[in-house]
């Protein structure tokens, strides 16, 4: 299982320092409280809190709708806010990015979901684009044994001199999947730069 995860964001929650006593009432005139008991920066605080926990929300359920059966359950990291509610500001999603054993095509197939899904948030995150270039890499190696697959086939429906060609076909179909696999980590060379920029 490899875990598709939102980025790890923290926002402080303010709380009260000791201060001097000279100070305590002319602090104490400027925390002005609401109707919840909180005062101007612990609204502010909670404030950010539900606005982070929108996001992280919403970044994990594009990974879960995205990813199917491939997808595990949602789980967050919160935080209590000053209102004593819970905040998510954190979250993964556990999705299978493994091989489909003995079968290239379902590999493929399961490999451009796990893709869509890890890249499914309108900002992933860096982990979000390792997990994709993981998939992308699993993706190349079961075409490359597909096309291998397809030469063999295809040099037995031929007989005894196709097998010679089949050999060929195989290096071919290596040199193609090497030179895709160069122009994927470009790609992604280029959205992790993008990214970071």
């Amino acid at each position: 299982m490899t875990a598709i995860s939102g980025v790890q964001f923290s926002i402080p929650v303010q709380r009260p320092a000791a201060i001097a006593p000279e100070q305590a009432s002319a602090r104490q005139n400027q925390q002005q409280t609401n109707a919840e008991g909180l005062t101007e920066a612990e609204e502010k605080t909670v404030r950010e809190l539900k606005q982070r926990d929108i996001e992280v929300r919403a970044h994990e359920q594009a990974h879960k709708s995205v990813g199917g059966p491939y997808a595990g359950a949602v789980s967050f990291d919160t935080v209590t806010g000053p209102d004593g509610r819970e905040y998510a500001v954190g979250g993964e999603v556990q999705i299978d990015a493994s091989a489909v054993r003995g079968n290239p095509e379902e590999t493929i197939r399961k490999m451009e979901i796990v893709i869509r899904a890890a890249l499914a948030p309108a900002e992933p995150s860096p982990q979000d684009v390792q997990v994709a270039a993981q998939a992308q890499q699993t993706k190349l190696q079961a075409q490359a044994e597909l096309r291998q697959e397809r030469a063999e086939e295809a040099a037995e429906r031929r007989g005894e001199g196709g097998q010679q060609n089949g050999l060929l076909a195989a290096l071919q179909a290596f040199s193609d999947a090497e030179k895709t696999t160069r122009q994927t980590t470009e790609d992604i060379t280029g959205i992790l730069l993008d990214i970071a920029v």
